[in-house]
């Protein structure tokens, strides 16, 4: 098995950032990170050309937002001309309203659909946490298999790579600099959750990623890294697939198997609760009843998480 990523060694700037951190990845390339990554708290990120900027995802509350916007000034004043959703999620669509009109919004067009579906339901889940005014502000310019940017400095190619995460999965690649903007696809030192999405399908897109070559992976949630993120990543889906296949034959439901896993070195991860709702997505793939990426019954699903976390997860949007 192997042993997931651990945190790089905290500098002063990033002990200071009270909420994220914009760090120049790449040249004209940015990440904009918001430690320690668990629930709520995505990476987002830029590409600076001379003609326009491109925002990759957004932040959960008004003030996170806020904060991403502040810094994303600093690099290119006047704000994003596009901004990119990966997928539907509140965590990197909820911040949209506080680019428009100046700034596309851009996605799959799956991905508009589940975002108009699910509104703002994500909050309902953290009642506690300060959202602030976050309206519901769809994508305007969709696509369904690649999308190319030109920001008269480097390009950034969208990809449609789900059913992995949700359903409709893009990232962000920037071929000029090997950076890859993967979303939750991938993940740093957190958890990967794959409730919504597939877990073969997730399979399927990291060997799609790592034959593109990326120098510098961002991911969902976590530090920055390289692409060894897509081993630790893969490792703990295939970890989970076994999980599921040894439950099924001793008769167990997925919340008796989380209860009775041994996740090894995968326990250390962040929101490791979220075992249980990845092994109800590998039951079913197992039972080969649904098409990848069907959907499954995620409030029931999450109301088991709690049950196994002893408590609602941790959430400090």
């Amino acid at each position: 098995m192997t042993t997931p990523p651990s945190a790089p060694e905290p500098t002063p700037v990033r002990e200071a950032a009270a909420y994220g951190v914009l760090e120049e990845v790449a040249a004209d390339v940015h990440a904009y990170v918001q430690p320690p990554g668990g629930w709520c708290l995505n990476n987002a990120g830029a590409v600076v050309g001379a003609d326009s900027t491109v925002l990759i995802d957004t932040a959960a509350t008004e003030e996170r937002t806020r904060r991403l916007r502040a810094a994303l000034e600093r690099v290119s004043p006047g704000g994003p001309d596009f901004v990119v959703n990966t997928h539907f999620h509140g965590d990197h669509v909820f911040g949209n309203g506080q680019f428009v009109p100046r700034g596309i919004i851009v996605a799959h067009e799956g991905t508009r659909s589940e975002a108009a579906e699910a509104g703002l339901g994500l909050r309902g889940l953290w009642p506690d946490v300060n959202w602030g005014e976050t309206p519901v502000t769809l994508p305007t310019l969709t696509f369904r298999d690649e999308l190319t940017l030109y920001t008269g400095g480097p390009r950034v190619e969208l990809l449609h790579v789900g059913p992995a995460h949700t359903a409709h999965d893009v990232v962000a690649w920037v071929p000029e600099r090997r950076v890859l903007f993967t979303g939750d696809v991938v993940w740093s030192g957190v958890t990967p959750f794959v409730l919504m999405g597939s877990i073969t399908g997730s399979l399927a897109a990291l060997d799609r990623l790592r034959a593109l070559g990326a120098r510098t992976v961002v991911p969902g949630h976590g530090p920055v890294a390289g692409p060894e993120l897509f081993d630790h990543t893969e490792s703990y889906l295939r970890c989970i697939q076994r999980l599921a296949e040894e439950g099924t034959r001793a008769g167990l439901s997925p919340l008796e198997a989380a209860h009775q896993a041994d996740l090894g070195a995968f326990g250390e991860l962040l929101d490791s609760e979220r075992l249980v709702g990845n092994l109800h997505r590998a039951y079913a793939e197992l039972r080969g009843e649904l098409p990848l990426g069907a959907r499954l019954d995620v409030l029931g699903s999450f109301r088991e998480m709690v049950e196994f976390h002893g408590g609602p997860p941790d959430c400090h949007a």
